[in-house]
């Protein structure tokens, strides 16, 4: 069993509300909503094996007031309570506050010894790619994305993978404020979304052409949805085709596990592949709670939902 939780967005901050200014966001609420999970996942029995954090654990506003470190060290105190890793995916709250290369270095770079890394350094040394996998027990394997490989946020504007990202999205996003989806006929092209690099998605497949070869499970995870139906089309990563086609083109796929989209959403897509998108933990009230516990069988994973997320049952 392993546990499972997205957008923290913590921050010492009031209450505040989205871009729209209609959700409300209980920014430092939700650092007690971790607690509360923190302490289920604890007293688990039998333990779990790890916990999966979907990303966004501290909010953009922590850049702004220069509270980044503090926030993001606050955060990891909290997790510090579990007796098991935690597998940090990076989403764009991470990088409103943080460069990649600080990031490795900061306690969300959670890429344990012996995991096996995303694509080879060769292709961009200062890319920092967060792409792993590791097994946590035959025959099951988690394949950890870095749905942020591509983008503009937490690179430096003079490096190639920054102007490559800004070229592509200029060239789907006419907007002016490129966080502005309106009008785009691929809503997904705003920059506070990202995509996979080719490197990273010739590495996926890789992969997952080992898993098949060993007849394993595999759940794959990174902070963007990659599918339409658990998703709103303005939340989805840039190329989620291409990372759906690499699954596509594999049996051993059961579960993609993604947060962003504070509502959540659910799907089970044309090969089979459940679709998991988190509620976000920012968004919840105080009074509720937003974290799941997977368990996973031969045969099946069954999601216990606290609070906002519901129970379900994923077959394979």
């Amino acid at each position: 069993a392993f546990g499972v939780v997205a957008d923290v967005q913590y921050a010492d901050a009031d209450d505040g509300y989205d871009f729209s200014g209609c959700r409300r966001r209980y920014y430092r609420q939700s650092l007690s909503l971790l607690r509360n999970a923190v302490r289920a996942w604890a007293a688990e029995r039998p333990p779990l094996s790890f916990v999966l954090q979907l990303g966004d654990s501290i909010d953009g506003l922590n850049a702004r007031r220069g509270e980044a470190e503090g926030a993001l060290a606050q955060v990891l105190e909290v997790l510090r309570g579990l007796p098991v890793p935690v597998h940090h995916a990076w989403g764009n709250h991470e990088l409103y506050n943080f460069s990649r290369a600080r990031l490795v270095r900061s306690g969300l770079g959670s890429r344990p010894a012996g995991a096996s890394a995303g694509p080879p350094a060769r292709d961009c040394r200062a890319c920092h790619c967060h792409a792993y996998h590791f097994s946590p027990a035959p025959p099951f394997r988690v394949v950890l994305l870095d749905a942020y490989d591509l983008s503009t946020l937490g690179r430096e504007p003079d490096s190639p993978r920054y102007k490559e990202s800004l070229r592509l999205l200029r060239e789907k996003n006419p907007n002016d404020n490129l966080n502005d989806p309106r009008g785009l006929q691929e809503p997904q092209f705003v920059e506070f979304n990202g995509g996979f690099s080719q490197a990273q998605l010739d590495w996926f497949d890789e992969v997952l052409k080992l898993s098949d070869e060993n007849q394993e499970k595999v759940v794959v995870t990174g902070h963007l949805p990659i599918h339409p139906d658990a998703s709103d089309r303005a939340s989805l990563a840039w190329n989620y085709q291409d990372a759906l086609s690499v699954i596509h083109s594999h049996q051993c796929v059961v579960c993609f596990l993604a947060g962003h989209m504070h509502d959540g959403g659910y799907c089970l897509d044309s090969h089979g592949v459940h679709h998991l998108t988190l509620e976000g933990v920012i968004e919840t009230p105080p009074e509720s709670d937003a974290f799941g516990t997977i368990y996973v069988y031969e045969d099946k994973m069954i999601l216990k939902g606290r609070g906002r997320i519901s129970d379900r049952v994923m077959p394979f």
